[in-house]
């Protein structure tokens, strides 16, 4: 009687593999996977030297023993380890914007060496774009409950200087400047750039698009809360907005 089933069936639950995930790794069907384990039927040789092999699991172990958890674990434990922490590795850092060091990155966020020595956030973005991850300290991006609010966090990508007049109307975008960082919708007319806030008792910022000295474009939030969700009707109304202005600067 082989064990090639029953084995499999406990390398996935220690290894934290649904049969699809195990099947792809080895070039299998889920429902073929499944007669493996189930006993139905009996795999290639090939296939069994793949998995003895990937696992670091001698063939006759694998067909012969009813190997224990405690086995299964000591079988290529330390590769396993090194390739769950290579995994982790492998998402980008993305430099942390927060109270403590919001004064610095103003005076210091054209060096290297302070943007290296920021702290940070792994996050599974693309590595070769650049980002900034930023703190939301008030409610300027808050409208009747909903919205941005304090702890939440941003993170945007950079958006290039040659594109700048290029940007549609009614993004979210965190503006740095000499003296200060701004996280609210921009509107850039000309040779100016309106940052607008939602909420409505805050008045709009203009200043000239020379003296950006970053502008990144918010692709991804993390709310320190539950947002409600929404029903839509405020994003359409500001896609009606943002066009309606770009229309009116084109006249």
């Amino acid at each position: 009687m082989s064990f090639f089933g029953k084995n499999i069936r406990k390398i996935r639950s220690v290894k934290t593999l649904s049969q699809q995930s195990f099947a792809e790794l080895f070039d299998l069907k889920r429902g073929t996977l499944g007669a493996y384990e189930e006993g139905r039927s009996e795999p290639k040789i090939e296939t069994i030297i793949k998995i003895a092999n990937y696992f670091s699991i001698p063939i006759g172990d694998l067909l012969t023993k009813d190997l224990t958890v405690n086995a299964l674990l000591k079988f290529k434990a330390d590769l396993t380890l090194k390739h769950e922490n290579a995994a982790q590795q492998s998402f980008p850092n993305v430099p942390y914007i927060d109270s403590k060091n919001e004064d610095n990155y103003l005076k210091y966020n054209h060096k290297e060496a302070f943007i290296n020595d920021m702290p940070y956030l792994q996050l599974p973005v693309n590595p070769e774009k650049e980002f900034r991850a930023f703190t939301v300290s008030n409610l300027e991006m808050s409208s009747n409950d909903k919205g941005l609010f304090p702890k939440d966090i941003v993170v945007g990508e950079i958006i290039p200087k040659s594109v700048y007049k290029k940007i549609n109307n009614g993004h979210l975008v965190l503006a740095v400047f000499k003296d200060e960082l701004i996280l609210r919708r921009c509107y850039i007319s000309g040779n100016t750039i309106t940052l607008r806030a939602d909420h409505k008792i805050i008045e709009d910022k203009e200043y000239p698009i020379k003296e950006i000295k970053e502008l990144w474009r918010i692709r991804f939030v993390f709310y320190h809360r539950v947002p409600e969700l929404r029903d839509g009707l405020e994003e359409k109304m500001a896609m009606l907005e943002a066009q309606f202005l770009k229309m009116k600067s084109e006249l």
